[in-house]
């Protein structure tokens, strides 16, 4: 604990500590506590059962500090105990990505276009991946600043399963996109897109993002710039669901 935070809660202690009668002493409410555990549990929500039994584990050390002398010095431990589980908690809480449920998600828009070197990009094809799809353009400010993230997320996910598609909405087409996509090199397939299949994934600005899940469903649209973490989380929940082959 920082010293400015030990400031402020050594002030909060003596300010509670200070409404107390003079030779009163002061007893932490065990029962209750434990009656208010019980309760966040039976509602169930958002507390697991590790956070439960983190929480439990704190009362259990101040129960055991209530042997100290000092109501003081067992208030402040018993803060700074809160205050370390609280952290803990924090850091350890599952993140909702705000990906859509399976069960809400329609087929992405299939497209087969050419890329660079004049191979077919057909998302179908890419069925059993994780697919990022992104619409964007060499004067497309925005797309400048995402699309370095996309090459990281490439590298960093492929291995898993991760496939970055950038669909270029340039007008002149490949005239401006091939010496752009050579000089930042762009490691991932790059193809040419249209009006059509712009509209089909509900395209009205740039830079637009899709994250297509391993059975050809989209699972999030993003409209704008992307949050770098956040979609990084979306992509690491995606390459964690499963794939049904139904072949097999």
């Amino acid at each position: 604990m920082d010293t400015n935070s030990s400031s402020r809660s050594d002030g909060w202690v003596d300010e509670r500590l200070a409404a107390l009668d003079p030779g009163v002493e002061w007893e932490p409410d065990v029962t209750a506590g434990l009656l208010r555990l019980r309760e966040l549990k039976v509602r169930g929500s958002w507390i697991s059962g590790r956070w439960l039994l983190a929480a439990t584990g704190a009362l259990g050390v101040c129960i055991c500090l209530m042997a100290l002398p000092s109501p003081k010095v067992l208030a402040h431990r018993c803060l700074e105990c809160s205050v370390a589980v609280w952290q803990s908690l924090l850091s350890s809480a599952p993140t909702r990505s705000g990906l859509k449920p399976p069960s809400g998600r329609s087929l992405a828009p299939d497209f087969n276009l050419e890329d660079a070197s004049g191979k077919d990009v057909k998302l179908a094809d890419l069925k059993g991946k994780v697919v990022l799809v992104n619409f964007w353009a060499t004067w497309c400010e925005g797309c400048q600043v995402e699309i370095p993230w996309f090459v990281e997320f490439q590298k960093k996910y492929a291995s898993r399963g991760l496939v970055v598609v950038g669909i270029s909405m340039d007008d002149d087409g490949w005239k401006s996109v091939k010496p752009w996509i050579k000089e930042k090199k762009v490691n991932y397939p790059i193809v040419i897109g249209n009006e059509g299949l712009g509209k089909q994934y509900g395209l009205d600005g740039m830079p637009l993002t899709a994250l297509v899940d391993r059975e050809g469903r989209i699972a999030d649209v993003h409209n704008g710039i992307v949050e770098k973490t956040a979609t990084q989380q979306k992509i690491r929940d995606l390459l964690q669901e499963g794939f049904k082959n139904p072949t097999n």
